[in-house]
Formats: C-alpha cells, structure tokens, sequence
C-alpha cells in the first residue's frame, strides 16, 4: 500500500506542484461546491495511478485543485464506500494522499439520517463526535509506522478549533447549525424503524454510510478533520417514512446554499 500511495501522491504533485491549504470530500450530492472552486487543474479518478472509481450516484469522480476563498483546496467531487465493495485500504486510499502531499486539514461533507427529534429534513449538523459500527476496521492489520502510530487517539475526531470557526460563521449569517454525534453503520441499506431508535439509544444524533473510516485514518497522521452532514431524511421507531436516494439528493439540493456559505466560511477564516 505505501509503494502505491506514494506512486499516486508523486503523480498528483506533479501536476498541481504546490501544497495545498485544504483537502475536501463532497459527500451524496454535495458536487455543487466544486462549482465555487476557481479549478487550475481538474483529473479525473481513471487517470489517476491506483486511484478507485465511485460507482453511486450523487458522487463525481474528479479530482479538483484550485482556489477558494484565496486558500489552496483539493477537492473530491465523489468519496467511496466500503458498502460498494472496496476495502477499508480503497475507501481511505484519497487521505493518504492528502496526507503524502503534505495537507494538514480535512474536510469532510456527507449526507445522514437524522434520529434527534429537533433535526428536519435539510437541516446541517457540525459533527461533534461520532461511534464507529463498520464491521471493519481502516486500520486492522500491519501498522505501518511510516504513516502514524498503531494506537491512534481519538479524544478529539473533530477538530475543536475549525468547529468554533465553522460556528462563528453559521451564527454571521444567521444559520441554525447544531452539533451531533454521527452513527457508522455499513449500509447499503437505510435503516429499519427499530435500527433508527437504536441509533438514537447508544447517543447517535444521526447515521450514514460513510466519513468515519476517513476520519480515523486522517487522525492516525495527525490531521485536522471538520465534517458537516446534511441532514436527508429522519427516522425513528415510531417514525416508518419511505426514504429513496432521490430524496437523499433533493434534500442535500435545499441545504446546498448553507453548506456552500459554511465551508467557505471556514476556509476563510481558518488558520
């Protein structure tokens, strides 16, 4: 894994020579933020040695660099998930690189099922924290000692310093932005009546498919990692709406200008 990250981490340094400031992944139908990057050089995932292929809907596959908000950004337009079939080594393979091209910063945007009864549909949630039920691990197998230590800790998964700057600029412009706690499952499926009331029991504000084998592989190299999640459909065990990708993506559309505002906020003002 080390010969290939290095491989793809030589190619893309190549080509956008530079360090750049931010890494970001656009989460289920978030692809409308690389439209606020000013791209200086945009590759697609096929052309990109070792790099995996996303295969959902909702999800580009490029890899942009440009400016936003005067700061230097890579930006994934499309993550992958380990319920496609990728191994927790592909799904974690982008921040690696990140990490290799020196970038210190990374965040991070998904699409979540809202379990906390004061959430709605289209609402944004800063994640605070989050409990990690993936049936497996990014990080089980040979450590390798290059890339950070065997035991990572995790007392602090999201960054405190970006969320008081993300929360500075929801309160300038007058967006609600709570915080929450964020449930792993693995997915592909959305969850039961009974698995959405489990979630909120164990502490879960809300749950997805996605983001925390990043996060625990960004914080095994000592990166800074801001999440934010939209918030597509609520459940609960008195609550059985139908839920479809469509009205994940529709929801994620409405929230779409408060993420926008609140990412380059925070690429802004955070130093």
């Amino acid at each position: 894994m080390l010969t290939k990250i290095k491989e793809t981490a030589d190619f893309i340094r190549n080509i956008i020579r530079d360090t750049p400031d931010f890494a970001i992944v656009l989460g289920s139908g978030l692809g409308k933020l690389q439209d606020e990057v000013e791209a200086i050089h945009t590759l697609e995932y096929k052309e990109i040695p070792h790099f995996p292929q996303t295969t959902v809907a909702g999800h580009g596959g490029k890899l942009i660099y440009g400016i936003l908000e005067g700061k230097k950004v890579l930006m994934m337009s499309g993550r992958f998930h380990y319920y496609e079939g990728h191994s927790m080594e592909t799904v974690t393979f982008p921040v690696r690189i990140f990490h290799l091209l020196g970038i210190k910063n990374l965040l991070l945007s998904n699409a979540s099922g809202g379990v906390n009864p004061t959430y709605k549909v289209a609402d944004i949630v800063i994640l605070k924290d989050h409990i990690n039920m993936m049936p497996e691990h990014p990080l089980r197998g040979k450590n390798i000692d290059e890339l950070g230590p065997r035991f990572v800790d995790m007392s602090e998964p999201y960054h405190k310093g970006m969320i008081a700057v993300a929360e500075k600029v929801a309160r300038d412009n007058n967006i609600n932005v709570p915080q929450g706690v964020y449930v792993a499952l693995q997915g592909p499926t959305f969850e039961t009546p009974a698995e959405y009331g489990m979630i909120k029991m164990i502490g879960g504000d809300m749950v997805g498919m996605s983001t925390v084998p990043e996060v625990i592989v960004a914080k095994h190299m000592n990166m800074n990692v801001f999440c934010v999640s939209v918030i597509t459909d609520l459940g609960g065990p008195d609550i059985a709406f139908p839920v479809s990708h469509e009205e994940v993506l529709d929801a994620a559309n409405k929230a779409m200008p408060n993420v926008i505002t609140l990412v380059k906020g925070l690429v802004k003002e955070y130093h």
